[in-house]
């Protein structure tokens, strides 16, 4: 189990700075630290004294752990689609380092996850991720989560070399009076369904009731963004003959005439509109769902060419950037009154004239990337759940691209892991980039090793299964492994097929897949090589191996 060893604070008011490295609760004439730590619960919070505002410049609590050469560590990555898998303690986390400047410049590649803000040592034993994290040995847990990441999102560090564990508060942007919770961590030991059910009962966090599990179709990687009206409706046709019972049919991106610009649909593709779309769809029984991307724009949107007072800005005064997808686009203020009035607008829209039951909303990680108004990113990430989950009322959120635990009891539905790709792994040289790329290896990677998260802090979307025989590099042994990896570990089964033209084989393959939701997964291990899975069904324990 941890031990814990001391805290650092550095902390600024007006000229004065506080500094200390302790293991005890201290303080001065203007702020408090408070150090506590029994029956699993550590908690460094701090306290003003005055109504001086404060600053926080770092938070750090250090723990000692011994590492064993047979452990397996695993921390969260930042967003949805950083690879999160478990690596040995010789195990190196890399960043952008690698990567020539004017190519990280050029494709925004620092914006799509932690790298602006974290450093990557890069070094065999020092790794990282956000919000809870564990050390496995066998089938025994070490676990450590933080339970208040709306204060701010908290880094969890290794040094197995040095034999240490670190948990550093994300205080970047934080201005405070009064209370400030700083950092709440639940630390457990036990089984993996001991440790994960201990946390999520500390958070107080619990799925929807209304969260079912999903089977359904997604029109992305069929079509990408080459959809119309003629188009959604040959699939419908297709996954309603298919023989499965489809609950959602959800158009993705490429139906709007802009990203930022929803309530602008394309005339061109949609002449008759997104109503008329959720109209059929719901008349063969489905739930119609939408895609959208609330809290970014596009630079050829309307509302970046006549609202550029709506964007965030950075420390120098510039846009900030979330990424370099469609014409590049630019994270949206939510404290701005006519941002959340003009989304408030968006989700009447969709919701209520056009009749959108499940929302899928993309690219959040971009509302908090830079810290302001005095507020974390932890914060910033929590009051834009909050405000999605308000705006979409008895709609049902599928959230994606965001860091997850601002998700966990505020969506339906979550996507953990990066999108699938339609080979295996990428080019080589994509396999350089960022660690939020496309892939359907590193996909299945995510689904295995955040399948603890389904059924307690929402339901899982891995992303799609793809049984097809046209448009995918994807061999047969592959597309089983994909299948297989989402019904073991996720609660949304959604495909891109055109299910209408599957042959006996591949409906073999689908009915094999669903009858797999029903098994228990029991332990996962991976080499370099190699992925194998335990599992229970029906009584009897199974084994995969599955080729990396």
């Amino acid at each position: 189990m941890l031990r814990f060893k001391h805290v650092w604070l550095v902390c600024e008011y007006g000229d004065e700075q506080f500094a200390v490295k302790t293991a005890r609760s201290v303080e001065n004439d203007t702020v408090a630290l408070r150090i506590s730590y029994e029956n699993g619960r550590f908690s460094a919070s701090l306290h003003a004294k005055t109504d001086a505002e404060i600053t926080v410049r770092m938070l750090r609590a250090e723990f000692q752990y011994q590492f064993r050469e047979s452990d397996r560590i695993f921390l969260n990555g930042y967003q949805s689609w950083t690879d999160s898998t478990e690596h040995a303690p010789d195990g190196v986390m890399a960043g952008l380092g690698h990567i020539p400047r004017p190519l990280i410049e050029r494709y925004a590649f620092r914006q799509y996850g932690d790298y602006r803000f974290t450093k990557y040592s890069c070094k065999r034993g020092e790794l990282h991720g956000w919000s809870y994290g564990y050390i496995r040995n066998g089938l025994h847990f070490d676990f450590a989560g933080s339970l208040n990441e709306d204060a701010g999102f908290t880094c969890l560090r290794t040094n197995t070399g040095a034999e240490t564990v670190h948990a550093e508060k994300d205080c970047e942007g934080l201005r405070f009076t009064g209370d400030y919770s700083g950092l709440q961590l639940q630390l457990l030991s036990g089984t993996e369904d001991a440790v994960f059910d201990g946390y999520f009962a500390a958070l107080g966090v619990q799925p929807s009731p209304a969260a079912k599990p999903l089977t359904g179709y997604t029109s992305w990687y069929r079509h990408y963004q080459n959809i119309s009206r003629d188009v959604i409706l040959h699939d419908l046709e297709g996954i309603r003959t298919a023989e499965m019972q489809p609950d959602v049919f959800q158009i993705d991106d490429g139906w709007q005439t802009a990203v930022g610009d929803w309530r602008s649909v394309d005339p061109v593709k949609f002449p008759g509109g997104m109503r008329e779309i959720a109209d059929a769809v719901r008349s063969q029984g489905m739930t119609p769902g939408l895609w959208l991307a609330p809290f970014v724009c596009e630079e050829k949107s309307e509302i970046y060419l006549n609202h550029k007072n709506w964007l965030v800005l950075d420390d120098r005064g510039r846009f900030v950037r979330g990424g370099s997808n469609w014409s590049d686009f630019y994270a949206l203020n939510l404290y701005n009154a006519e941002v959340r009035a003009y989304l408030k607008t968006v989700f009447d829209t969709v919701v209520r004239d056009w009749g959108y039951g499940l929302l899928k909303l993309d690219f959040l990680y971009a509302v908090c990337i830079q810290p302001h108004s005095g507020k974390t990113r932890g914060q910033i990430m929590a009051d834009a759940m909050s405000f999605l989950r308000e705006l979409a009322g008895e709609a049902q959120i599928l959230g994606c691209g965001v860091p997850l635990a601002s998700a966990f009891g505020k969506a339906e539905y979550c996507r953990i892991g990066c999108d699938v790709s339609l080979d295996w792994n990428d080019k080589p040289y994509m396999q350089l980039m960022h660690r939020e790329r496309i892939s359907t290896r590193n996909s299945i990677l995510n689904s295995v090793f955040r399948r603890q998260l389904n059924g307690r802090a929402f339901l899982n979307d891995p992303d799609v299964y793809l049984l097809r025989s046209d448009n995918t590099a994807l061999t047969e042994r592959q597309k089983r492994c994909l299948s297989e990896v989402n019904a073991l570990c996720g609660s949304v089964l959604f495909t891109s097929d055109d299910a209408g033209t599957y042959t006996p084989e591949q409906k073999r393959l689908l009915h094999h897949m669903l009858a797999l939701r029903d098994a228990k997964l029991i332990s996962a291990e991976r080499t370099a090589k190699e992925l194998t899975l335990c599992f229970t069904l029906n009584g009897r324990q199974y084994k995969r191996v599955y080729p990396l």
